[in-house]
């Protein structure tokens, strides 16, 4: 695709936005997101975090809110919601589905297989709370300028006012585990305002003494988890007063705020918790901890660098230049930013030690956020990964690792207590207490999958870094557990004899009920399941070879496999999400459930069946020209659907469109509303654009649009433990260069030419040269 070159002066020039005078042109900003005026809405407010602990600064001149999150600020608690009649009921549901009584069955399954407890009254994740600063009346403010620089990890505020250039930085730091608000001024005595702690609901104790402000509650009313938040304020020079939930400083040189928080998820106590946190950064200088905290965030942000060519758009404000792109401008740095901005998002919501990222990463304001910010595994927490191993960042899916492998002894019981089976099972969605069982309505909740694909990033974690004692400890008991409830779930269909998966759905799909009779979701045989079971028990199997464990069971999955109903085509040539042809009653969904074998799975290749593949963009084709991909997240799988179908300009398409119509002024995600899938999802498929390596072969640039004549991307990770330095100029591959860091052998493919080494040397850098002569590998 061309693209169309719009200047971005004669687009802006009809763009009005109001802000604060500016005095001179700022230098361009490439690596930052920023505003020439504050927050007006927490959409506009920009996100820090270490991993744990967050926050969305606005910015306010005279007051300034700072929205605060601590990721294990939960309500409800664990609990056991499955229906006693679920063991009678399923053979029931799957004779009546087979007979073709859809409707019969669903309401079977409704009242006899799924729970009755409702999901928005079990739990939810809440915000901390805010930290408000009120400072004294400012006078013609100028300079005003809000950013986040994402390759320090700092939000600044800078303004002249009274004839004063102030400074107020942010951050959160993983080494202090705090977050640090630093003000400065370039005039003595600047700086007099109040801070206060606050909570919504009104339920939280605040108590301010002398420099300390805490903040605890128990939260949901009792049934949830208890939260203490500590805050510090050091003033140089001046008068520092406290009293009721405040703090005031009168006329100080300089302020350094620090604040810490914690919870009783993990078992400790978090008023100690908080207060050896406030005791030891409070401890320290302001430079030392600063500098610790670029040092740590840079250590994972510093590995991957892109370059897709230059814009003129890094002289102007961040949403001025989204107002651009929807306006036809082309702003490749912005892409770059976009890029960037996921990679410094997961490493700010997902650190080693920690809970995943949720629906909204860390980051939620109020007390029921949407979905309740919670950890849906139909696609969404999944997306949350999709960039952590390809964008150099392997250690930061642990969380997730952990998490599904506390499901785990839930798992087992709902497997059980259920579907009267072995293995372990949980359903589309979960919380920070691991419930597992069915709940819900079933065009959702009757699908029995969630664990089963998160085992596909599960073994992505071993493919790419390689470390067999994790796999031997951690995933392999995983992925080993969940296979065996899929091969005990399957059941011979009676017409055609294959093994298939059900009762299940195509997640929050519907299909018209032949003859009438309305719209159905609950099947015997989805397309869906029967790709992730695929992938699931082939990825297991290699799994047991690579640890020589489990040769019976490894026996026992090859001949699932043999059995499982295979991928269909319908007549129409696309392929098939159920095993009838079905009228879908919405063809634009945002789900593509059934290409989850061409991405995030490997079942549909160019290399093994081009045949699918045809299918594959007739069914996305389908999708998209009856109103598909109208969420952050669904568009961002598209990227990477159309990626892996090697079509460079429709996957660029879908980047300038993901920008363009589902990002916020600040490149969250919107969904709408904000949820931070899309942002991961989006940057894995510019990758996905660049390097694939799930065929077998690292292939480069095996997407690469027009748009991108030159450019380069350094750091990124394939399969078998290759990190891949790639330039490219006039849309053609000039040189790669491949890092061993395991020693494995090397199969490398570009435009259809393939070289390869039996063996390479771990730690060793091999040259990819593209010359007439074809590919030169040294």
């Amino acid at each position: 695709m061309k693209a169309k070159i719009i200047p971005l002066t004669a687009i802006l020039i009809s763009i009005s936005i109001p802000s604060f005078p500016v005095a001179g042109q700022n230098a361009p900003s490439e690596m930052r997101i920023w505003f020439n005026r504050p927050a007006e809405t927490w959409n506009d407010a920009l996100p820090v975090g270490n991993g744990r602990l967050g926050a969305m600064v606005f910015g306010g001149i005279t007051s300034e809110r700072i929205q605060l999150n601590e990721e294990s600020v939960w309500t409800g608690e664990p609990r056991w919601d499955a229906n006693p009649d679920a063991l009678k009921s399923l053979p029931e549901v799957r004779q009546l589905l087979f007979e073709g009584k859809y409707r019969e069955a669903e309401q079977l399954a409704q009242n006899g297989i799924l729970g009755k407890f409702r999901r928005d009254e079990a739990s939810s994740y809440q915000t901390l709370g805010d930290l408000n600063l009120i400072f004294s009346q400012m006078k013609g403010v100028s300079n005003y300028r809000r950013e986040l620089d994402i390759e320090e990890a700092i939000v600044s505020v800078f303004y002249t006012a009274n004839q004063v250039n102030y400074i107020r930085e942010i951050f959160s730091s993983s080494p202090d585990q705090a977050i640090i608000v630093r003000l400065t001024a370039d005039r003595e005595g600047a700086f007099t305002f109040t801070a206060r702690l606050s909570r919504p609901g009104n339920k939280a104790q605040i108590i301010a003494d002398k420099q300390m402000i805490t903040m605890a509650e128990h939260v949901g009313d009792g049934r949830g988890v208890k939260m203490v938040s500590r805050l510090k304020l050091l003033a140089d020079g001046g008068i520092v007063t406290s009293g009721g939930d405040s703090i005031r400083v009168e006329k100080a040189n300089s302020v350094t705020i620090f604040l810490a928080a914690a919870t009783d998820y993990a078992g400790k106590d978090p008023s100690v918790v908080s207060s050896d946190q406030i005791d030891s950064v409070s401890n320290r200088s302001y430079s030392e901890i600063k500098n610790d905290h670029i040092s740590d965030y840079q250590s994972f942000f510093k590995r991957v660098k892109l370059d897709l060519g230059s814009s003129d758009g890094n002289y102007f404000t961040t949403d001025a230049r989204i107002t651009a792109m929807q306006n036809g401008y082309i702003d490749t740095d912005l892409i770059e930013l976009y890029y960037q901005f996921g990679r410094y998002l997961l490493i700010s919501s997902s650190r080693p030690g920690n809970l995943p990222a949720n629906l909204q990463g860390i980051w939620a304001d109020g007390l029921r956020p949407p979905w309740s910010a919670d950890y849906h595994i139909n696609i969404n927490i999944q997306m949350n990964y999709w960039p952590a191993e390809t964008t150099n960042l392997g250690e930061l899916q642990k969380p997730f690792i952990d998490f599904i492998d506390a499901l785990r002894p839930g798992g087992r019981r709902t497997a059980k207590e259920v579907y009267g089976i072995n293995g372990i099972v949980a359903h589309y969605t979960t919380d920070v207490w691991h419930y597992t069982e069915p709940m819900g309505a079933v065009v959702y909740g009757m699908w029995p999958m969630g664990i089963a694909w998160s085992c596909q990033n599960i073994w992505d974690h071993y493919a790419y870094g390689g470390n067999l004692e994790y796999l031997r400890v951690k995933s392999y008991p995983i992925m080993k557990e969940a296979s065996e409830f899929c091969i005990n779930w399957l059941v011979r269909d009676p017409k055609t004899g294959f093994l298939v998966s059900g009762p299940s759905i195509s997640p929050e799909n519907r299909f018209v009920i032949p003859g009438g009779g309305g719209n159905a979701s609950l099947i015997m045989g989805p397309t869906m399941d029967h790709m992730i079971i695929r992938d699931l028990l082939q990825n297991t199997i290699k799994a047991s070879i690579a640890l020589n464990t489990d040769i019976a069971f490894r026996k026992k999955m090859e001949n699932t496999l043999e059995k499982l109903a295979p991928i269909k085509i319908g007549s129409d040539g696309r392929i098939m999400e159920w095993p009838g042809e079905f009228e879908e009653p919405e063809p634009g969904h945002r789900h593509i459930s059934h290409l989850y074998g061409l991405h995030p799975g490997n079942q549909i290749t160019k290399l093994n069946n081009p045949e699918l593949m045809d299918a594959a963009r007739k069914t996305i084709e389908y999708r998209l020209a009856h109103g598909g991909g109208h969420t952050g997240w669904s568009r961002a799988w598209i990227i990477n659907f159309y990626a892996r179908l090697l079509d460079g300009e429709k996957a660029y398409e879908n980047v300038l469109a993901l920008l363009r119509k589902s990002t916020l002024n600040n490149l969250l995600d919107n969904h709408p509303p904000f949820q931070i899938d899309g942002n991961f999802g989006g940057t894995a498929g510019i990758t996905e654009m660049l390097l694939q390596s799930h065929a077998g072969q690292v292939e480069l640039l095996p997407a690469l649009p027009s748009a991108w004549q030159k450019g380069y991307i350094y750091g990124i990770m394939a399969r078998g433990g290759f990190e891949v330095d790639i330039d490219w100029e006039d849309g053609i591959l000039k040189q790669a260069r491949i890092t061993s860091k395991l020693g494995n052998p090397l199969e490398i493919s570009y435009a259809g030419k393939v070289t390869e080494l039996k063996t390479t040397e771990k730690g060793k850098s091999y040259t990819l040269r593209n010359d007439l002569s074809g590919l030169t590998l040294e």
